[in-house]
């Protein structure tokens, strides 16, 4: 398996353009496409905030999906897998998730869903899940299901819905 590229610096600013959207309290704006995590680091006990697209959302639970760009050495991930995360904003909604990784098959079903839903850029949105984890993505079900197992989908929700 290989180690998910990390971006560069121009694409790292594109990343974080959301990022200020939630700073300058218009996160609004992103509509329901992506959510606020606030998470504290695994060593440094700092506090820290990213922004991720979110793949599916489950009315009936309040569920959100997300997936790890960067894969399992993501460092929200690592983070809210040492401590609980502290925060998901999505839109103007605020709660305190608790989160699972949802296993193979569960997570290609949400990114198969994700890409129909999103079929005009499919094809950018597979050359650009290609160059993240370094071989040609090419939306087949096995690809799907090699991608998500490089790539996790972890699924959020409110603390208090049980």
């Amino acid at each position: 398996m290989t180690e998910p590229r990390r971006p560069g610096p121009l694409l790292r600013a594109v990343f974080r353009a959301p990022l200020r959207l939630y700073d300058w309290h218009a996160g609004w704006l992103l509509g329901h496409r992506f959510l606020r995590l606030t998470h504290q680091g695994r060593r440094s006990g700092r506090r820290y905030r990213t922004v991720v697209e979110v793949l599916k959302t489950d009315p009936a639970s309040g569920e959100v999906m997300v997936m790890a760009g960067f894969g399992r050495a993501t460092d929200w991930l690592r983070n809210i897998q040492a401590r609980p995360a502290i925060e998901i904003t999505l839109g103007r909604r605020q709660f305190v998730p608790v989160h699972r990784i949802l296993d193979e098959d569960a997570a290609a079903a949400v990114l198969a869903d994700y890409e129909q839903r999103n079929r005009l850029v499919a094809p950018l949105l597979r050359r650009v899940l290609g160059n993240l984890v370094g071989w040609t993505y090419d939306g087949t079900d096995e690809a799907r299901h090699r991608l998500v197992r490089e790539l996790p989908v972890i699924a959020f929700r409110p603390v208090d819905d049980r």
